[in-house]
C-alpha cells in the first residue's frame, strides 16, 4: 500500500493526475514532516478509504507518531472548522464573524508538532473543503511566520492532487458498481 499502488490504480484518462501525485510526492521543496502531514491530511480530508489507507501507510513512513496524530488532528479540526466559517461567510452578515464561535479549537494552539507545520496542513485541509475565510487566515498565519508563499502553493497543490486522485478513484469504483 502506497503513493505507487494509488499511480497504479489511476486510469489512463487519468495519466495527469498519476503525473502530478509522483511530482508532488518526489520533488518537493517543502520539509519531509510538512508534506507527508499535508499528504495525510488531505487524504483524511477526502473521505476516500482507498486513497487513506494506501497514503497512511507511506505516511507512517516519514513522519514521528505525534506528526501522525497531528495531521489526523488537522483533518478532524478542519472538518468542524471548515463549515462553520464557509457557513458564516457565506450567510452575508458580517455580524456573524464577530459573534464567538464557542466551539473548542484547543488542538491548534497546541498541536503537539510545529505550529506552522500543523498551520500549513489546516490550510490545505481548508483546500479540500473549500472554505475561504479558513484559507485566509491560515494563509496569514503562515505569511506571518515566515513561510514562502512557494511554500503555501505547494501545500496547495498536494491538496488537489490528492484531491484528485481521491475524486478519480471513487467515480470509478461507482463506474464499475454499476
Amino acid at each position: 500500500m502506497s503513493i505507487d499502488n494509488l499511480k497504479s490504480l489511476l486510469p489512463d484518462y487519468a495519466k495527469d493526475t498519476r503525473l502530478n501525485l509522483g511530482s508532488v510526492t518526489t520533488t518537493s521543496s517543502l520539509t519531509d514532516q510538512q508534506l507527508w502531514g499535508a499528504v495525510l491530511a488531505c487524504a483524511l480530508a477526502t473521505r476516500s478509504a482507498r486513497v487513506i489507507a494506501e497514503v497512511s501507510q507511506d505516511a507512517a513512513g516519514h513522519l514521528s507518531a505525534e506528526a501522525f496524530t497531528a495531521a489526523k488532528a488537522a483533518a478532524s479540526i478542519m472538518a468542524m472548522n471548515n463549515v462553520y466559517y464557509r457557513a458564516t461567510h457565506l450567510i452575508g452578515d458580517e455580524t456573524y464573524a464577530t459573534l464567538p464561535a464557542r466551539l473548542r479549537m484547543t488542538v491548534i494552539g497546541n498541536p503537539g508538532v510545529d505550529k506552522t507545520d500543523f498551520e500549513l496542513w489546516c490550510l490545505a485541509v481548508s483546500a479540500i473543503n473549500g472554505c475561504g475565510r479558513c484559507l485566509e487566515s491560515h494563509e496569514q498565519v503562515l505569511r506571518g511566520a515566515g513561510m514562502p508563499r512557494e511554500h503555501v502553493q505547494e501545500a496547495l497543490r498536494v491538496a488537489a492532487v490528492i484531491n484528485a486522485t481521491a475524486a478519480t478513484l471513487e467515480a470509478e469504483a461507482a463506474l464499475t458498481a454499476v
